[in-house]
Parts: C-alpha cells; sequence; structure tokens
C-alpha cells in the first residue's frame, strides 16, 4: 500500500507527486454498490481522519473507520496529502468493507502538478476516487457562467488549458463545489454521482457524514 516514504522534505515531496504522476489513469468505472467518503482535520499536532462506507445508490451506512496519528508534515498547499494521507491509509487497512469508489475532501488532478489528495490516494489504494473540494486550487472559470440549478456546472481549466475539473452547483442557492477525477474515473461520471450523493446539502452525503465523524473523534 505504500510505494513511497510520507515522512519527506517539502522537495522530496514535490519530487514524488511527479514521478507518481505517470502512473495516472482517467477511464470509465465499472458498477458502483459501495462508496466511501474521507475527511480529516487537525489538533494539537495530531491528525484524525474517518473514512466512512455507504452503499450505493441506497446510502445506507455501512461502516465507519477512525483513526488519529502524529503531525508529520507540514501544511503546504499543494501536498495536503503528505499531510492527511497516512491517516487515511490507517483507515483503509481497518476496513472490513473494500469500497469501489472513493470520495476525498480535497483536489483530484486539479492540482499544479495533477496530484492532489484524491489522485495521490486513488494512486496509492489503486481504487477509482473523486476530489470534491469547497475551494480551488488551480484554474480559471465565471461563476456568472453557472447557472442557479442543481446539477448545472461548468468545466475548469488550468493555466495549460488542460479541463482538470467542474464546478458544480449541488444544491440550488448554495455556493458551488469543485469536482475533478482523482483516479480510474472520467469526469462525466464524476459529476453524475457527486449529483446524486448530494441529498439535502451542499456536499456529497458520505463526505458530509466522514466530516463529522472525524470532528467526533473519541
Amino acid at each position: 500500500m505504500n510505494l513511497h516514504p510520507w515522512k519527506v522534505s517539502p522537495e522530496e515531496a514535490i519530487r514524488i507527486q511527479k514521478e507518481l504522476v505517470k502512473r495516472l489513469k482517467i477511464e470509465k468505472i465499472k458498477k458502483i454498490e459501495t462508496v466511501a467518503g474521507c475527511d480529516a482535520w487537525s489538533k494539537e499536532g495530531r491528525i484524525y481522519g474517518a473514512v466512512c462506507i455507504f452503499s450505493y445508490p441506497q446510502l445506507n451506512l455501512l461502516e465507519i473507520v477512525k483513526k488519529n496519528i502524529k503531525e508529520s508534515f507540514p501544511y503546504i498547499p499543494g501536498l495536503l496529502s503528505f499531510r492527511e494521507g497516512p491517516v487515511f491509509i490507517s483507515c483503509f487497512k481497518s476496513l472490513k468493507i473494500n469500497p469501489d469508489l472513493i470520495i476525498f475532501d480535497g483536489q483530484g488532478i486539479a492540482h499544479p502538478r495533477y496530484m492532489g489528495l484524491a489522485t495521490h490516494l486513488g494512486i496509492i489504494l489503486d481504487k477509482p476516487t473523486i476530489g470534491c473540494a469547497k475551494k480551488p486550487l488551480v484554474g480559471n472559470y465565471d461563476l456568472n457562467n453557472l447557472g442557479k440549478e442543481k446539477g448545472s456546472y461548468l468545466l475548469w481549466k488550468d493555466k495549460n488549458k488542460k479541463i482538470v475539473g467542474a464546478v458544480l452547483r449541488s444544491r440550488e442557492g448554495v455556493k458551488p463545489i469543485f469536482i475533478s477525477c482523482g483516479y480510474k474515473i472520467d469526469l462525466s461520471t464524476a459529476l453524475k454521482i457527486i449529483i446524486s450523493l448530494c441529498k439535502n446539502y451542499r456536499i456529497p452525503e458520505p463526505l458530509r457524514i466522514a466530516h463529522i465523524e472525524a470532528k467526533r473523534f473519541n
């Protein structure tokens, strides 16, 4: 499960990202019956993470695993996976259910080196992943062109004019969220899945519950 060390310098982390991107795959996903939502936060030198598994499309909560580890990497934009990745890997090692798809609160290929948290962990875990973030890390878009109804979206490009994701209105009357392919999934499918997972809230239900559980750590 570990393709590289996690306790490295920022310079080494960037080098690892540039190597890992050679493994990137964007492709059609097969049948989905289970979806995982992953979220983490930090407090007093520790990282708290939660992985919540749901049936799909029924959205029945099937399993929750929570772990906490000592913080070993600083917060640096573009290197979030080195900060949060180890706690998620610890969670996945304890899961009884092997999910078909994983959603991370972070970026996928919408990243300076196309190696956001979702892409990085997708490669490590060899699982289809989607990045779902509240704010963008790269790219340009014009919200004036985004419809107000649920399901409206704008394609989102980086400085190289490459489509890296979509700005999605997940619920009418709320700020959009930023969706990008992580690994082994295409953008069209990722959008359809995220829209189907946004029920009564702005954030997809698996991520919303994972956020609550990570904050409720005991």
